[in-house]
């Protein structure tokens, strides 16, 4: 069975306009400075959720990964043979996070 493929678009397919419309750049043009968007009659209202929602993610993107010192120092008493692990602590830290994540 052989199937024949047409390479053109159908003409009536037609875009959307989003009812906001924004400054495209040129080629060569400088891309450094932002776009503003002109406003077409819609607007976005967060709640307080969201808005402590996106500080913590700003938070969070500027903090790093990992806490190299505290890395640090759990390797040196690891190695050392000092590290102690508290099994009661570690079971109600878990069961802590298992009440924070149910709700």
């Amino acid at each position: 069975m052989t199937q024949k493929i047409e390479g053109s678009l159908p003409t009536s397919a037609t875009l959307r306009s989003a009812g906001v419309s924004a400054k495209v750049s040129s080629a060569g043009e400088d891309r450094a400075s932002s776009v503003a968007a002109v406003n077409g009659g819609d607007s976005l209202k967060l709640t307080g959720e969201a808005t402590n929602l996106q500080a913590l993610q700003r938070e969070l993107s500027q903090a790093p990964a990992i806490d190299s010192s505290r890395v640090q120092a759990v390797r040196e008493s690891l190695q050392s043979g000092s590290y102690k692990i508290d099994p009661d602590a570690i079971a109600s830290r878990m069961l802590d996070l298992d009440q924070q994540l149910a709700g």
